[in-house]
């Protein structure tokens, strides 16, 4: 029996509020979850986690709600950490780190540490839930760099053109731990990608 695996990138955030943790939606993300709700309405749902940050929290407790599902935070879902500063040329700083995954600063997270701590978690889940459909809610880099574990061309190109599309879906289906196929869902159009299968 496969797994699936429901990211839920969370919705659009107030980028005024540079606190990482609880950095909160704005009135337009809080309005966008009613499509998150709608994209699961005929689907079947028997857990739903998160990233204990708040914007990732919230995107997906009105779903939570509809399906009468506790959400349980997964600290190794939450977001890269970027630095203990607010970075300004956010562009340039990915640029790098896309096209080096030890990339980092000083007080910051490269992609391969966030991959890993991210891997660790669904693979975990993945051997604790066999068989179920999951849903977590996560974030963008986040995502990326799961998607990238399994399909190595998935880069910075692919990354960017998805930036700014808040929430997405990504939908991942397993077989025990092997990765049978990935699809992006554009929750706003209907529109569904599939971006990797075997």
């Amino acid at each position: 029996m496969s797994t699936t695996v429901y990211f839920v990138r969370h919705c659009e955030p107030n980028y005024k509020n540079h606190d990482d943790s609880s950095r909160e939606l704005t009135q337009k993300g809080l309005q966008d979850r009613q499509f998150i709700i709608k994209f699961f309405e005929n689907k079947l749902i028997n857990h739903i986690f998160s990233s204990p940050y708040k914007r990732a929290f919230d995107t997906v407790l009105p779903l939570a709600k509809q399906h009468k599902l506790n959400i349980i935070t997964v600290d190794d879902f939450k977001e890269r950490k970027i630095d203990n500063v607010w970075i300004e040329d956010f562009k340039s700083f990915t640029q790098k780190q896309w096209f080096d995954f030890s990339y980092k600063l000083t007080d910051g997270e490269c992609l391969h540490d966030v991959q890993q701590r991210n891997m660790r978690a669904l693979n975990q889940l993945l051997i604790d839930k066999d068989g179920q459909s999951l849903v977590i809610g996560s974030h963008g880099t986040a995502i990326s760099t799961i998607i990238n574990f399994f399909f190595k061309s998935y880069g910075y190109q692919d990354f960017e053109n998805i930036k700014s599309l808040m929430p997405y879906i990504a939908e991942f289906q397993f077989n025990k731990l092997d990765c049978q196929s990935i699809s992006i869902h554009n929750i706003f159009t209907g529109a569904c990608h599939e971006i990797y299968s075997i």
